[in-house]
């Protein structure tokens, strides 16, 4: 086996604990923290938000793999319906990353344009429910899932520099593990 394999293994080891990390950073701060940092009763969605930014710099697998993980913790943090986010926030990166990967380029554009498509998925299928089984006019559903979407996009922006820091670095090695 050639040297480069041992150090793109290593490389890919270090960078799956870091993202791991950087979401249960983000968890704790969205369970622990942030309930108390209510603004007019809304509550940001920081899970979404990382585990797009693992997509857009890391690619297809990373990012679904970061949206299962994200989706897991956001159902357990939410008391949601069963697999709602898990499987939510895992088609999302796959969706987000292969876009990432085929279309769109790398950039704070890409990532702010798709986390505001997720976080307003994301807020759409919280209310959907409420919409058939609770008789609620839809008016007030709409405006609460827009602030809650405005909300959440405000910590998009220090969200960004640890997911493209973690993304650069592994970019930092080509397609079949080499090092650039």
């Amino acid at each position: 086996m050639n040297k480069w394999f041992f150090a793109t293994r290593r490389s890919l080891i270090v960078s799956i604990v870091l993202h791991a990390l950087l979401i249960i950073i983000v968890y704790v701060f969205q369970r622990m923290i942030f309930p108390y940092l209510r603004l007019y009763g809304f509550v940001p969605l920081l899970l979404p938000i990382v585990s797009t930014g693992i997509a857009v710099y890391e690619g297809c697998h990373a990012g679904g793999i970061a949206g299962l993980f994200a989706g897991i913790l956001c159902d357990v943090s939410f008391n949601e319906a069963a697999g709602l986010f898990t499987v939510l926030l895992t088609v999302m990166g796959l969706l987000v990353g292969m876009f990432a990967d085929t279309i769109l380029t790398r950039g704070f554009a890409t990532f702010f344009l798709s986390c505001i498509a997720v976080l307003s998925i994301c807020a759409f299928t919280q209310m959907f429910p409420l919409l058939f089984y609770e008789n609620v006019t839809p008016t007030p559903l709409l405006m609460t899932a827009l602030w809650q979407t405005v909300y959440s996009l405000v910590f998009a922006i220090p969200l960004w520099f640890p997911a493209r820091a973690l993304g650069k670095r592994a970019q930092r090695f080509s397609a079949s593990g080499r090092p650039l």
